[in-house]
């Protein structure tokens, strides 16, 4: 019974991540773009953590105008929640634990598609998807997302100095897709995103956007009781400074949302049994 539910568990974390996608067994040696010291490896390790942070981060990347306008021009997020996420997992468990040149790959795949992506939103202000200054935002938004989300059901208390490290490590994959003026402290992403509310909104497509990953059909009713306290804790991560933006009728609260998700962190490592960090770590060190 326990191996059942260890293996129901681990099929539906696969499903959601899409994983067996990306390589991360070979070359023997090569550590990645970090390597296993690297903080990001540690923040990046589990599960449950990762997709708050994920969510929380589209929930504050969403208050963008022209980063929603993005999505609503150039996305099928309404017919394949599932999918988008899978290939968000997949970039970033790809650029922190994949050898180098699948990190570099999948970089260069981003960029490439980011070319291609281009419009107005909806006050008809232009927007391209490679512009430095939207890269930055959605970089920031997606890092600390996944900081606090680390925090909050990990290691409440992570240094500031380790928490530096972690956005200086992340940073170099936001430049290497575009980004500029990238803030690589703790202090410097909360002034950022101070500055950052004169160009912040919640509007009807961001109300669109939250309702259709709220209520997507799922492959699995046990998947959609993981999606609604994952919304719930996400909402609740979403940083001070732009948190007043949403809506209280938006925010999913479910009591004990946050509780919840920190007895499923162990949880969910206990039932991946051959994750991308355990096969990196062996891959790096192998000779």
């Amino acid at each position: 019974m326990v191996i059942d539910i260890r293996t129901a568990i681990e099929r539906n974390i696969r499903r959601i991540t899409g994983a067996g996608v990306v390589n991360f067994d070979e070359p023997p040696g090569d550590p990645g773009l970090f390597g296993p010291q690297s903080v990001a490896w540690k923040v990046h390790a589990d599960f449950v953590p990762m997709i708050v942070g994920g969510v929380s981060a589209l929930m504050t990347q969403m208050l963008h105008p022209l980063a929603i306008a993005g999505v609503w021009d150039h996305s099928n997020f309404r017919a394949d929640v599932m999918g988008r996420l899978a290939r968000t997992a997949q970039f970033v468990a790809g650029t922190t634990y994949a050898a180098r040149p699948t990190a570099e790959a999948l970089i260069a795949r981003v960029r490439l598609r980011h070319m291609s992506v281009a419009g107005t939103d909806a006050s008809g202000r232009h927007y391209r998807a490679d512009d430095p200054a939207l890269l930055t935002w959605i970089h920031v938004a997606e890092a600390s997302g996944f900081l606090a989300a680390y925090r909050t059901f990990v290691d409440p208390r992570m240094s500031e100095a380790e928490q530096d490290g972690y956005l200086r490590e992340m940073a170099v994959i936001a430049e290497r897709l575009g980004a500029r003026d990238v803030p690589v402290t703790s202090s410097a992403v909360d002034d950022y995103l101070c500055a950052m509310l004169p160009q912040l909104r919640f509007d009807e497509r961001t109300r669109e956007v939250l309702q259709v990953i709220s209520t997507a059909p799922m492959p699995s009713p046990t998947l959609g009781i993981f999606r609604r306290v994952v919304m719930s804790a996400g909402a609740r991560l979403v940083p001070h400074p732009v948190r007043d933006l949403i809506p209280p009728d938006e925010r999913h609260r479910l009591i004990g949302a946050v509780r919840l998700m920190t007895w499923a962190t162990p949880v969910g490592r206990w039932a991946l049994k051959n994750g991308a960090a355990s096969r990196s770590r062996r891959r790096a060190a192998a000779q």
